[in-house]
């Protein structure tokens, strides 16, 4: 296994509609396990992922396996092998379950066997309209157009949120499973499903990286998770 971090981002700062929503981001992704994005709400998180990805106007450097990406428009990166799964799941709510899957098929050989079994759900419900799914259903299908294809990292940005404690569980159970074939980049506001799935973890406040460390060694101690998260966590021995 390489000791390389995967993706590296050196003093990213982004904006929308020219206000600035991250200020001077650094930080390494190894090139396994899973890594958590953590903070309060509204403090850059997603904007951190949208900017990777240059879904909003991004300055700084952003290095995947040794390339930097930073100047390429958001289609060339996806196409170096980063895959993204959105906050809002963004799937085509008029196309079924399997035309939602066979469009994000970039790849000669899709991982549709590797799908089926993680979702065995959406194979019984290939025929249905997205749009008429729970919103469980619809994340888990954001989640496998991602590992449709072979990518060199995953952007997974909120995949619990909204979600009932089953669904949860069965998210968490894929993305745990999907992190043994690719690397993953988590924003997750449940601490318990961080705590699970994410071997290190970055601490985002006003824009700016202010802790990077393993997620147990924030999540238990409570005086740091508080201090850091604004929210007290379980300590589990």
């Amino acid at each position: 296994m390489s000791a390389e971090p995967i993706l590296t981002v050196s003093h990213l700062s982004a904006s929308i509609a020219g206000q600035q929503v991250v200020e001077d981001v650094t930080f390494e992704v190894p090139a396994a396990g899973i890594t958590a994005v953590l903070g309060r709400n509204g403090v850059g998180k997603t904007s951190t992922i949208r900017g990777i990805l240059g879904l909003i106007h991004r300055q700084g450097q952003v290095t995947l396996a040794g390339e930097r990406i930073d100047g390429m428009p958001t289609h060339r990166i996806v196409q170096r092998g980063v895959g993204y799964v959105p906050e809002d799941r963004e799937v085509f709510a008029g196309l079924t379950v399997a035309e939602n899957l066979a469009l994000a098929e970039r790849d000669k050989s899709p991982r549709r066997e590797f799908v089926a079994e993680l979702f065995p759900d959406l194979v019984k419900r290939r025929a249905q309209l997205a749009g008429t799914l729970s919103g469980g259903q619809q994340q888990m299908i954001s989640v496998a157009r991602a590992l449709l294809n072979e990518n060199r990292i995953l952007l997974v940005d909120e995949p619990t949120k909204g979600l009932a404690p089953k669904i949860v569980t069965e998210v968490a159970d894929a993305l745990e499973e999907a992190s043994k074939i690719v690397p993953i980049l988590l924003v997750e506001q449940n601490l318990e499903v961080v705590r699970r799935l994410a071997g290190g973890a970055i601490v985002i406040a006003g824009g700016r990286v202010v802790h990077t460390g393993g997620a147990r060694e924030i999540l238990d101690d409570a005086a740091l998770t508080t201090r850091l998260l604004g929210v007290s966590a379980e300590v589990h021995s």
